[in-house]
């Protein structure tokens, strides 16, 4: 399954060249629909609500890394299935492209992460990491 990124993992951002370069099939535009960008400490967090939408990037990674790729990304995600203290969760999404929808992993802020953003985070406006400079 591809996976959805939308901070530092796109293209152009620190950890694609860290964790995806030459280790992906395809790289392709993509939105997240009810979901909003939180800022974090250097990255962001995708928070689900309703009417938001996350843009981002469909990354297909090549079957051979896909395994090793997927742990280190849970690594740098901080998600342990099952953990109350992960910051994230790796969810199935359906997110847009301009080919249609495809079911993609999707690493959500955790939701006792998700709850303190929703009471005193930065939301980013627009749900476009990049733009936020």
């Amino acid at each position: 399954m591809p996976f959805f990124v939308y901070g530092t993992l796109r293209p152009g951002e620190v950890n694609h060249g860290l964790f995806l370069r030459g280790r992906t099939l395809r790289e392709q535009p993509a939105r997240l629909t009810d979901a909003v960008l939180y800022d974090g400490p250097g990255y962001p967090y995708a928070v689900e609500e309703p009417g938001g939408t996350v843009t981002g990037d469909l990354v297909t990674a090549r079957p051979e890394t896909y395994e090793r790729l997927l742990a280190e990304l849970d690594r740098l995600e901080e998600y342990t299935p099952g953990d109350p203290r992960s910051l994230y969760e790796r969810v199935v999404r359906e997110v847009t492209t301009g080919e249609g929808p495809v079911r993609a992993w999707v690493y959500v802020a955790a939701p006792a992460v998700a709850a303190r953003l929703r009471a005193r985070g930065e939301r980013l406006a627009g749900g476009d990491w990049p733009a936020r400079r």
